[in-house]
């Protein structure tokens, strides 16, 4: 199962477990986020 979140202007497609890289983050690298947007 996937999701498509949108953050920093572009829509990324994520499954669970998976680990991406995102540009305009403030938070540390490691540290777990969420996403109010999530188109899918």
């Amino acid at each position: 199962m996937y999701a498509i979140i949108e953050t920093g202007g572009k829509q990324i497609k994520v499954e669970e477990g998976q680990t991406i890289f995102i540009e305009k983050l403030i938070e540390d690298a490691g540290e777990t986020v969420s996403f109010d947007r999530v188109i899918l």
